[in-house]
């Protein structure tokens, strides 16, 4: 059975007010293109064509208008309200009919992924059936997030979530891949103190069950969790710098599509005729001609 994805995209976006206040974060420009572009492509790269978008109430018309039913990028994209945000693993509750019991991939709206081995590496998860699979990132910050420590062979044995003094500096990053188990998991976990399904919960419970897999991301792959200001600026600035340098784009979804082999020449030429003036239509005409 084919995995299906879902992006997390609902949230009030607290730590960029006032910018969130009449928009989704998720729809905030990183350089270019919206934030959700780049979640959106990671999955693609994974070879992900059913795909569920997550957000609030008010945003979901937004993000219609900029995805549509996926059709530009030759894939199926579905719409999911969130009520009121309860953690991450709620996610699972609100997919359970799109789900339809199929392993899944859950990728974060605000975290960007690059790199060159970053394809293998999606492509290695989605064999997996059984079990999960996360991706750890050193960072200098981990008291920031949900960590991962390891015994003495290098085998994960724990995770703290924000621990105070934490044991390892790999942080757990936001793209999990679960097996269809997921959805009953979440439904035997309870709210932690903050009133909200956490994911940690679910990756302690795959933890327990020897069935959890952790892969660390190397110095080749780049990963940005773009939820504060400051984030926000640094990866407007990454992308910008690596697609003067390059000519190329990040996080292009027609043109994974296209190059995938999911769209054809006519309808890159369509997509195309409505950004020639941004310079967005013009990079996607020049892909043909070469």
């Amino acid at each position: 059975m084919k995995r299906k994805g879902i992006i997390l995209a609902g949230g009030n976006g607290t730590r960029l007010h006032p910018l969130t206040l009449s928009t989704s974060k998720q729809l905030l420009p990183i350089y270019d293109k919206p934030m959700i572009y780049y979640p959106l492509s990671t999955l693609m790269l994974g070879g992900i064509k059913d795909i569920l978008i997550i957000s609030k109430p008010n945003d979901e018309n937004s993000f219609k208008k900029l995805l549509g039913d996926g059709e530009n990028f030759g894939i199926n994209i579905s719409y999911k309200i969130q009520p009121k945000p309860e953690g991450i693993a709620q996610a699972f509750l609100l997919a359970e009919s799109f789900l339809d019991n199929s392993p899944s991939v859950l990728i974060l709206g605000d975290n960007l992924f690059h790199g060159d081995s970053l394809v293998s590496l999606l492509s290695e998860a989605d064999k997996e059936f059984k079990g999960a699979s996360i991706f750890a990132y050193a960072v200098k910050d981990p008291e920031r997030y949900g960590v991962i420590e390891f015994n003495e062979d290098g085998i994960a044995n724990n995770i703290i979530e924000k621990p105070k003094n934490p044991k390892s500096s790999y942080a757990i990053t936001g793209i999990y891949f679960y097996d269809n188990t997921v959805v009953n998991k979440v439904k035997t976990i309870k709210p932690s103190e903050r009133g909200e399904l956490e994911i940690t919960d679910i990756n302690r419970i795959y933890l327990d069950e020897k069935g959890l897999k952790v892969k660390q991301l190397g110095r080749g792959i780049t990963w940005l969790d773009t939820g504060t200001f400051d984030a926000l600026y640094e990866a407007s600035g990454y992308i910008r710098a690596l697609e003067q340098r390059q000519g190329l784009k990040i996080g292009c979804p027609e043109e994974i599509a296209w190059r995938k082999g999911w769209i054809n020449n006519e309808k890159l030429k369509e997509i195309a005729s409505n950004s020639i003036k941004s310079g967005y239509g013009s990079y996607l005409l020049k892909l043909i001609k070469e």
